[in-house]
Parts: C-alpha cells; structure tokens; sequence
C-alpha cells in the first residue's frame, strides 16, 4: 500500500445495480441503476462534495466506495494500489481503520446500549492500534479534539444532544487514524446554529489529522463552504464536476445550473433567477433513454433523447456530460 499516493481515491467507470425481485419465486425482473458509469479522483488532504437531489445515488456512491455495498462494475483504488473487493477478508479487515464513514442520523448511528469511552474506543481495542493501557488516555485526546469532555465518557447517547451524539460518531472515525471518510449529510438533521459547529470541527480536524473527505449533502451553501471539488449528480450519473471555484462561478449542465438557482441570497434586495425544472424524476428502475436528463430539460433536442452524452473535458479538471458541448454529437443549438 503506496500512502505516499497523490490520490487517496481514484473511481473508474463505478456502478451498482439493485435487482427487482417479483413473483412466487422472487426471480430478477429488472434493475435499479442507482450509480451508473460515475468516475473522479480525490487528492489525499482535501475535500469532494457530492451534491443532487434525493434518489441520485449519492449516499449509495459512498456506500460502494467503502464496499459496504458491493459494486456492479468499475474500479475503486484506494492510496494508489488498494482495490478493497480483491482483498482477503482478514486483508479487507485490517484496512478498514483506514476508510470510515459519519453516518446522516446520528440518533440511529450510535448504540444505545454502551457508553461514549466504549463507542469510541470499542473499535480502536478490536484493531489493536494503541496498547491497552493507553486506551483510556487516547479516547480522552480524541474527545477533547471532537469538543467533547472526559466526563462525558460513562455517559449514553440519550444524555446528549444532536450536535454532541455527531461530535461522539466523528470521534469514533477519526479514532481509528483514517485517511478516507465519507460524511453522508452529516449536518442535515441538525439546527443551523450547531450545522456551522460541526462544519467548522471538520475543517478543523482535516488541519490536525490530514484527513481526506468524501462530503455527500443537499445544502449547497455548506457544499461550497467546505469542498475543494464538487461533483453533481443526477439519476446514478455524474453530469459534472470540476474545482469548486470553477463550477459555482461557472455551471454548464442545465441541471447543474438549475440546482445553483436555488441557492438562496441573504439579500431581500435581490432578485434570484429561479430555473424551475418541470416534470417529475424519473424511475432509475427505468430511467429514459440518452440523457437522463432530457424530459426536464428546456435545452433538450433530438440528440439528447436518442444517445447518452459523452463526457467532455473542459479544461482545468472540469468535466460536463452534456451534448451542447459535444461538437460532434449533431447537437443543434439553434433549434428549440
């Protein structure tokens, strides 16, 4: 294992499909394409954000990425040489300090039944990482550095508030010296006030630790507060990524640029120009064919309904799969 590897993760052509079981013997009728040909790389220190509506497939790229979800097909190489569904089980079992996960819930995400020492230092004892007489000082640094207290150790999750249950499940992560995490929305079922806490605890931590972020949300303010990248997703594809600087300055998918629209101002001068899409998503049972996008979109021609776009590099690192920037797909720009 290269840790000394430009790119902590690099995911190629990446897909996983859910079968559709029905009938007396519950045979595969079909498929739910939930993450369907999605690549990108993401550079050790940094952070991605990972941003669509619900039902895009975000939650299940995160999921596949730590395979805790096997995937269908693609490539996902962890520090240069690792692929974590060729490793032996007792090979899967010693990298996994390495790649961790905050979960969304941090009600659901923590067991009722044992103290924080032990919810944080439980899996640090399984993987031997520190000696056992040392474990109790190290949970006490690793809680002081998440904003929690010594004290608070013999306690159970149910004497915390939200905010401090998400400190205890990021102390669990970073307890275990990873370098990867993904952070599924893990803000989202928390009051504004203790969103920008935990938003800025993670920076903070990334500083300390060098860690490198998966971050998977809704709220694109966040989004483009915490990310260096930034991929945007639709119906199991990646419709475009590039530096977060570049796309919020410059969206070029239609639905990329209908997803920034909606980012409110605080200014009740200003005027916000709203793209409202139309129509409904799609079944990714049975998603449309071409572009998935196609029966939403107001630039949609012939083209977009009959073949799926390509991804077409940019420059800079910014990627778009969309036909009006594809010379030689036959898109017609001036036909409505």
């Amino acid at each position: 294992m290269s840790e000394n590897s430009t790119n902590v993760l690099e995911v190629r052509n990446l897909c996983k499909y859910f079968p559709i079981k029905a009938g007396l013997f519950s045979r595969v009728v079909g498929h739910v394409h939930a993450v369907e040909d999605v690549s990108f790389t993401l550079k050790r220190g940094t952070t991605m954000g990972l941003v669509g509506e619900s039902g895009c497939g975000k939650t299940t790229v995160g999921k596949t990425l730590l395979n805790l979800t096997p995937k269908t097909s693609g490539e996902v190489i962890f520090n240069g040489n690792v692929h974590l569904d060729k490793l032996s089980t007792k090979e899967l079992r010693e990298f996994r300090p390495k790649i961790q996960i905050i979960f969304q819930d941090p009600y659901a995400s923590l067991s009722p039944r044992l103290p924080v020492g032990e919810i944080i230092g439980e899996a640090v004892r399984e993987h031997h990482l520190v000696p056992e007489n040392e474990l109790d000082a190290y949970v006490s640094r690793i809680m002081k550095s998440c904003g929690l207290f010594d004290y608070q150790k013999d306690r159970y999750p149910h004497e915390f508030s939200g905010g401090q249950r998400q400190r205890i499940c990021i102390a669990r992560a970073i307890a275990l010296n990873p370098d990867f995490i993904v952070c599924d929305e893990p803000v989202s079922a928390l009051d504004v006030s203790i969103q920008a806490q935990i938003i800025n605890l993670l920076e903070d931590l990334q500083k300390e630790y060098n860690l490198t972020y998966l971050f998977i949300s809704h709220d694109l303010s966040v989004v483009q507060h915490i990310s260096d990248t930034v991929g945007v997703m639709y119906l199991g594809n990646m419709v475009e990524y590039a530096d977060k600087t570049e796309i919020f300055a410059n969206p070029l998918h239609p639905y990329t640029k209908a997803l920034f629209s909606a980012i409110p101002v605080p200014d009740p001068t200003v005027k916000m120009n709203r793209i409202i899409l139309e129509g409904s998503i799609p079944s990714p049972a049975n998603p449309p064919s071409g572009c998935k996008f196609h029966t939403r979109c107001k630039e949609c021609r012939g083209v977009c309904s009959q073949k799926a776009p390509k991804v077409m590099d940019m420059g800079n690192g910014h990627t778009v799969a969309c036909h009006m920037y594809d010379p030689e797909s036959g898109y017609d720009k001036e036909k409505a």
